[in-house]
């Protein structure tokens, strides 16, 4: 069990790393690196972490719930038309560099190993399930038809917002995002109650 002093710690570490191997990629990051980011000793990051493996494991894992917490509320069509929209407004600041956190990862671990491709998987499974969950909400309240799917509006919505991201960070620019996921969303909104 670690102290919150070293919860903290660990924290901070899991961020530079993040960071690192979103702008670096995980064979441009060496544990240096990410050592001198956070600034901590040698001796901490291998108490911490016993090698760059476990590590990226564990930022795979941080990276998931990082981008599932800061998911706000998706239960009316206002609500994912304001994710949409800071969906491009995170993308456009950004410039286009870098893409999706944790679609990042994916591209560069899915086939790294198994255990990696397992928590990439549970991790969008998680992302997922929120956005199932929301969709069946809206379907309980009658502001979806019922026959609509969560499953596949889930699906649908992810995979928008993934492609879409990946086209405007290799075009460097916004349309592609913006067009996927407008189309998203007026899929979405066919199946209104």
């Amino acid at each position: 069990m670690l102290t919150v002093k070293g919860q903290a710690t660990r924290a901070r570490i899991l961020a530079s790393a993040a960071e690192l191997v979103h702008r670096h990629g995980v064979a441009g990051t060496q544990i240096d690196d990410i050592r001198r980011a956070a600034g901590v000793s040698g001796s901490q990051m291998t108490h911490y972490f016993h090698d760059k493996q476990t590590l990226i494991e564990d930022v795979i894992s941080w990276q998931a719930d990082t981008t599932l917490d800061a998911q706000g509320s998706l239960d009316s069509f206002d609500a994912w038309h304001r994710w949409a929209d800071q969906i491009v407004a995170r993308q456009t600041a950004r410039q286009f560099r870098g893409g999706c956190d944790f679609g990042s990862l994916a591209g560069q671990l899915a086939e790294s190993s198994p255990a990696a491709r397992a928590q990439l998987a549970d991790g969008y499974g998680r992302w997922l399930e929120l956005f199932r969950h929301e969709l069946q909400a809206m379907r309980s309240r009658g502001v979806l038809r019922l026959d609509a799917d969560p499953d596949a509006l889930a699906h649908t919505m992810l995979a928008a917002m993934q492609g879409g991201v990946l086209l405007a960070q290799t075009l460097r620019r916004p349309e592609p995002l913006r067009d996927s996921l407008d189309a998203a969303l007026n899929h979405l909104e066919s199946f209104a109650g």
